[in-house]
């Protein structure tokens, strides 16, 4: 038996998980350093969420992409979101400003890549 993972969903779950993560942070700020976790900017950690969220999301896209629709507005959603991901990383100042834009354009690539999966062409 063949089982097969919803990449869609997947990339979905991941960009929600990664929306959570920013929002709960700044509240964990007053607790972690109490308790000797100091993720709280950490560079190397950032990078990681950022690459494993890339890494799931255009195996997501992609397979839409090449098994499905062919179409390459998803991919270019993505793309935006995950420049605006990295642009929050190099400009701290503007972090709050570029964040909504990143989740938009993520989460947005995946639902219109779920849409476009599953149109049936007449």
């Amino acid at each position: 038996m063949e089982s097969r993972i919803n990449w869609d969903a997947l990339g979905v779950t991941t960009s929600v998980l990664c929306a959570i993560h920013c929002a709960i942070l700044p509240l964990a700020v007053a607790s972690l350093p109490i308790l000797g976790i100091n993720i709280i900017h950490h560079a190397g950690f950032e990078y990681g969420m950022i690459a494993l969220a890339f890494a799931i999301g255009t195996r997501a896209l992609w397979h839409g992409f090449r098994r499905h629709h062919h179409r390459w507005v998803p991919l270019l959603l993505f793309g935006a979101g995950m420049s605006f991901l990295i642009a929050k990383q190099i400009w701290h100042d503007y972090e709050l400003a570029l964040l909504p834009f990143a989740v938009i354009g993520i989460v947005a690539a995946h639902v219109v890549n779920y849409r476009f999966s599953r149109v049936r062409e007449i």
